[in-house]
């Protein structure tokens, strides 16, 4: 047998030492094929590499000596373990600690189902078994309906009650109230807040009229819309808060808003006129209110003063005949003179006093019709005998 090996053996050996060598576990006989590193040799290289990794010097030791020429053996030293084990923990800490800031919340999930929601601060989520997701819960977020105005796809244009075609802008501004709802129970949160908002809009156009929706209805169908969404969505659990709805705009179509213009204005000509003529008819049958009173009230007032009067005439009547019974020649003569005076005394007269004898009258100047103020047309000038 050949006396070169894989361990060197050299010179002339005995055929016993052969055989032990021969007969080393995992050494094959020479001739078998070509050289192998034994595993000895292999473990050597490796401890070598290991601790020029770790820190230490590698070389060229011969074969049963350890590497490095130091006194530790083919792994490394303490003193490396250590190090490896605090590098192993400060990456682990810097993969598990996180920061929150104060407008986020953090969802934790263990094994991809849901944990906790933490707030901001500090917080510890230990990897790989825990992991999180930041979500933003005061920025508040905003999808625009009606503003594009491509093609077939315009959202804006809705049918009212009266059967009109409106055309609206609107704004839909919301933020996020549940971090764990919103991450699990919405795919596409804009998207659904998209449809949900068109379809509740819609739902209110169908049951408004035109004119209110071009003037003074704007505020109350915004605060409808923003409750009917907010129902909608608390429905889902989709974790989301309206905020509030901007009502930008609420037109006609373009085809037709030059017509309409033409009618508005002719509906507030129409309203101006009736608004004149019901100040005129106010005005009037005020009046007429206040005539008739009037006239009523003097009715009144005469009707008394006659009946007053019939009555008073009635006891003066009364009280005559009792004295008449008692004395009539006084009574007459007192009521001829009465009489006569109440007669006389709207009368312009002239007494004239005539002797026995004379001619008759003489005419006179009538200086009493002089002295009057304005001239009468007809002057009576005459004598009583």
């Amino acid at each position: 047998m050949s006396n070169g090996g894989p361990w060197g053996g050299g010179g002339g050996g005995d055929d016993r030492n052969d055989d032990r060598e021969d007969k080393r576990p995992g050494q094959r006989r020479p001739g078998e094929g070509g050289q192998i590193p034994e595993i000895e040799e292999f473990m050597r290289k490796g401890s070598e590499q290991l601790k020029v990794l770790m820190g230490g010097k590698g070389g060229g030791s011969r074969p049963g000596r350890p590497a490095g020429g130091g006194s530790g053996g083919p792994f490394p030293t303490k003193i490396a373990v250590v190090v490896g084990l605090v590098a192993v923990v400060a990456i682990w800490l810097g993969s598990s600690l996180y920061k929150v800031n104060p407008e986020e919340r953090s969802v934790e999930l263990m094994f991809g189902r849901y944990y906790a929601t933490k707030g901001p601060g500090l917080n510890l989520a230990p990897w790989p078994f825990i992991t999180y997701t930041k979500v933003p819960v005061t920025r508040e977020q905003t999808v625009d309906i009606g503003s594009g105005r491509a093609g077939t796809n315009d959202t804006g244009l809705m049918l009212t009650g009266d059967q009109n075609i409106v055309d609206l802008e609107f704004q839909v501004v919301w933020n996020i109230n549940d971090p764990a709802k919103y991450l699990f129970n919405l795919t596409d949160p804009q998207d659904t807040i998209r449809a949900v908002s068109e379809s509740a809009m819609r739902d209110i156009i169908a049951r408004s009229n035109l004119a209110p929706i071009l003037s003074t209805a704007r505020g109350e169908i915004a605060a409808d819309l923003r409750e009917a969404v907010q129902n909608t969505l608390d429905s889902y659990d989709a974790g989301i808060n309206i905020v509030r709805v901007n009502f930008n705009r609420a037109d006609p179509p373009r085809e037709v808003i030059d017509s309409f213009r033409e009618v508005q204005a002719a509906q507030q000509e129409r309203d101006r006129l009736e608004k004149e003529a019901d100040a005129y008819a106010n005005k009037v049958t005020a009046g007429a209110r206040g005539e008739a009173a009037q006239l009523k009230e003097e009715a009144e007032g005469y009707r008394a003063k006659i009946v007053n009067a019939a009555e008073g005439d009635a006891a003066r009547f009364t009280s005559i005949l009792a004295e008449y019974e008692k004395a009539p020649d006084v009574t007459k003569r007192r009521m001829f003179y009465e009489t006569m005076g109440q007669v006389l005394s709207g009368v312009d007269k002239v007494v004239v006093d005539t002797k026995p004898g004379d001619g008759g009258v003489v005419p006179y100047l009538p200086l009493d019709q002089l002295r009057k103020s304005t001239p009468t047309t007809n002057s009576n000038t005459g004598g009583n005998n």
